[in-house]
Formats: C-alpha cells, structure tokens, sequence
C-alpha cells in the first residue's frame, strides 16, 4: 500500500500545509491551486511530470478564468457562482487530504489518478482528462446540491443560477485550445494543427455534456438529498462510473485523446 511518505517524499510537509487550509472565496481557491501547482511540481519521481500536476494545472487555469468573469460583473447570481466555486475546490482538497491520510473515504474516482502519482507511464492528457472526470462526473453533483441548499433556492433549468452554470462550458471552449496544446509533444501538435479546430470542438462537446450530465444528478439528488439511503446509493453509483472512465483515460486507450 503506498503511504504519504512515499507519495509526497521530501514535500510531505508543505503538501500537508497547503492542505490544511479550507479556502471560503474564489480568490483563496486561486491561491491554494497555485501554490499545490508548485508543490506538484516538486513531488518525485516525476517532478514536473507529475500526473495530478497536469490537472492541476487545467483545473487552476479554469478556475482563474471564473475569478476573472466574477470581477467583470459577468455573472446574473455571482454569490452563487463563488459559492459554487468554493464548494467544488473542496471536495478535490478533501480527496487529497483522505487520500494524503489513507483514509478509506478517499472517493475511488480520485484513487485512480492518485495511484498515477509515483509514474512512470501516466500521459499529460489522459491525466488532466481524468482528473476533470473525477471532479466533473463524481464531485460537482455534490457540490452543486450543498450550494443550492446553502443558498436556498433550488436547481432550475433555465433559472439565473443555470444560465451562470452554463458560462463556465464557454469558460472551456475558451481555454481548451491551449490547454489542450500545451500538454502535448512536438510530433503531435503536427498531427493537431492538420486536424484543424476538430479536436478542439469535439473536446468542447464532451465537457458541456458531461457538465450537463453532472446538472441533471445534481437534480435528481436535490430531490432525494433528506434520505440517507438514496443519497449513499447515488454517491457509489457516480463513484463506480467516474472510477470506471477514469481507468479507460489512463488506459492505453486513452492514447486517443493525445
């Protein structure tokens, strides 16, 4: 069994710091991504080709691109949109603090990319893919309920606070072009630039299915969230399915997406 020592080596205690800290603003989460970034960085024997640093990296990218809409006053409901924010960054900081402290609560979705850590053979793309799948398809649902429920409004279509929801998938079509270019060697941003805009588009279209999947359960557990029961029964289904694409990204199917 890997423990903390062996996934954190020589950074354990700045890693442990970082994830001491429970940011309450869009702001804070911007921070705390940023400085894990360079703690990633820096955990052997992958250093700067660690695995969760990819996603991170995406995931710190996007992120910064919401703190910038939420400044520019781009947002209908922007209480709900940073709570929103707030919510999702933690439910990736407390995977990483289970998975730090070997809990068994650690979501299996988020063990399979943690696994990746040590290497050597986890691709820059398939590894941000996998990450965006564990925090899309298992923690946003969540994430989403526990906003609503803070806020005191429900989950809408078309409502302001769906509409908000909806800018962060113009958010990615943004940003995915260089995301996606940057994790990739020479030989294939050949590849790339003579396939045109089609990988970019069709990337685009995952992300805003999968975020409108992710809606949908959220809905459905809003209606059940005061039954304990059901809720923990849709926590291990999303689990299952979320562990089970993430194994295909870093498969060496997931070759495809590179």
């Amino acid at each position: 069994m890997i423990t903390e020592s062996s996934v954190w080596g020589p950074v354990q205690r700045d890693m442990a710091d970082i994830l001491a800290g429970h940011p309450d603003d869009v702001p804070a989460v911007v921070d705390q991504l940023t400085h894990l970034q360079e703690v990633l960085l820096r955990v052997p024997p992958l250093l700067d080709s660690n695995p969760l640093a990819d996603f991170n990296r995406l995931y710190l990218t996007i992120t910064t691109s919401v703190l910038e809409r939420l400044y520019a006053g781009r947002f209908a409901d922007p209480a709900f949109l940073a709570r929103l924010d707030v919510e999702f960054a933690a439910r990736y900081f407390d995977a990483l603090r289970q998975w730090s402290d070997m809990s068994a609560g650690c979501p299996k979705a988020w063990m399979v990319l943690f696994h990746r850590i040590p290497g050597p053979d986890a691709r820059p793309l398939p590894s941000a893919a996998a990450g965006v799948n564990a925090h899309i398809n298992y923690d946003l649902p969540f994430a989403l309920v526990t906003t609503f429920d803070h806020q005191g409004c429900d989950p809408v279509d078309d409502s302001d606070q769906h509409r908000d929801y909806l800018q962060i998938n113009d958010i990615f079509a943004e940003q995915i072009p260089g995301l996606r270019r940057g994790f990739l060697e020479k030989w294939q941003l050949l590849i790339d630039m003579m396939n045109g805009d089609l990988d970019d588009w069709w990337q685009g279209e995952v992300v805003e299915y999968t975020r409108n999947v992710s809606w949908r359960n959220a809905q459905k557990l809003w209606g059940v969230r005061h039954d304990l029961r059901l809720v923990t029964a849709e926590r291990e289904r999303l689990d299952r399915t979320a562990e089970s694409l993430g194994k295909l990204l870093l498969s060496p199917m997931g070759a495809i997406l590179q």
